[in-house]
């Protein structure tokens, strides 16, 4: 397994169910997230599967969605 530097291998959560926005396309350029136990959210890119996968509690996810809602990051591609 390639070394992991920020978060952890997607590889060592088993049985989670990853979705990404039905607006993707499909060259890989994904945010997929994985709803987890306990209201934990598992983050990764979809271009790498395998990993780093980093996990936020709700509120921070709270915190991000309202961040990219209100514009803090942006105009955003889509």
């Amino acid at each position: 397994m390639p070394p992991v530097t920020n978060g952890m291998a997607a590889t060592l959560l088993r049985g989670v169910r990853w979705t990404k926005s039905s607006h993707s396309n499909p060259n890989g350029n994904c945010v997929e997230l994985a709803e987890l136990a306990g209201g934990t959210t598992a983050v990764r890119n979809s271009r790498h599967p395998s990993g780093p996968v980093l996990l936020c509690v709700r509120a921070e996810m709270a915190t991000f969605v309202r961040a990219v809602k209100d514009g803090k990051f942006g105009e955003v591609a889509g």
